[in-house]
């Protein structure tokens, strides 16, 4: 790369002007729903606990602070003080995050509504991704029915040797997964995801061992299920959405178990957000959240193939 290019966005100037209308045209998705757009600090004291992330460490007057990896924990804080239904819409930090489809530095909105559940909000994430790309097809399936549908096999149910015999199969890999969550997850990336389909794909009842801030409940079989849904266009993951934990007591024990899990796996280990626990404690209103890759949503409504197409400076010319 010349000395002469780098100082040039990635991202064709035309895509940044649909990056401006699509930012516009989400603001007034909301207002029309009289949901309350707020701010909330990208540099805490405290930090994610989620093992399958990484923090951003700053030095902050001498002492470590962490560029926020969502607006998660500071949305909850304002919904349990009473804000009502709110939304951010702005940058999240991610260290590690870097790709086709990452950037250390993107742009998420996140939202939260009072009263609803799960199915609730993926109604509304569906309404709001047919609006921003004009699509009409929008589906909805169980994790279970799609890993029938697709693998012939209960996610919830098999035992790990057989997932473990489901990824050979259907994967070639170079190692062995090591536990029944890591065969779900490569068989969602590897297999499920590319086989989705063109159109909105809403995907709902996780397994409970992935819940992460969502709450675990009894499905129609009667197997504990997160209450957790996502949200795909042709394959690509855009949304996170919870029917969101609101038992202090379960927030602390998940933060703690979390914290062990980095721990025995040589991950830094951060201080977690016990005025979140505080906010839950204090009475955190029922709720529903969900969180939205922006810049891969930019990138659908771009035709693009990588994410440095729709934003100005990446990560290498930042």
């Amino acid at each position: 790369m010349s000395e002469i290019s780098v100082w040039r966005p990635t991202a064709p100037l035309e895509n940044l002007r649909r990056r401006a209308a699509l930012l516009a045209d989400i603001r007034r998705f909301f207002a029309e729903r009289q949901v309350l757009e707020m701010e909330v600090p990208i540099l805490s004291r405290r930090a994610t606990s989620d093992p399958h992330i990484d923090s951003i460490t700053a030095d902050c007057s001498g002492a470590p602070a962490y560029m926020a990896t969502s607006p998660e924990f500071g949305l909850k804080r304002l919904v349990a003080a009473g804000i009502g239904d709110c939304y951010y819409l702005g940058k999240a930090f991610r260290n590690g995050e870097a790709g086709g489809r990452h950037n250390p530095e993107f742009t998420m909105l996140e939202w939260y509504r009072m009263g609803w559940d799960d199915h609730r909000l993926m109604i509304e994430v569906g309404e709001l991704l047919s609006w921003l790309l004009k699509i009409a097809r929008v589906r909805s399936y169980s994790y279970r029915a799609l890993f029938l549908q697709q693998l012939g096999v209960d996610p919830h149910r098999a035992a790990f040797a057989e997932l473990k015999a489901v990824v050979s199969r259907v994967l070639e890999l170079s190692f062995e997964p090591a536990g029944r969550d890591e065969c779900l997850d490569l068989l969602m990336s590897h297999y499920i995801e590319p086989n989705m389909g063109e159109g909105i794909t809403l995907v709902y009842d996780f397994p409970a061992t992935q819940a992460a801030l969502a709450r675990v409940e009894e499905d129609e079989l009667g197997v504990p299920v997160a209450r957790r849904f996502e949200a795909y266009v042709g394959g690509m993951e855009l949304a996170n959405g919870y029917w969101e934990l609101t038992d202090a007591a379960e927030q602390q024990r998940r933060f703690v178990s979390d914290h062990g899990y980095r721990e025995d796996n040589g991950k830094p280990v951060y201080p977690f957000e016990e005025r979140l626990v505080q906010a839950l404690e204090s009475g955190l209103p029922e709720c529903a959240g969900v969180a939205l890759g922006v810049d891969r949503l930019l990138m659908l409504a771009c035709g693009a193939g990588r994410i440095e197409e729709v934003i100005a400076f990446p990560v290498d010319r930042a």
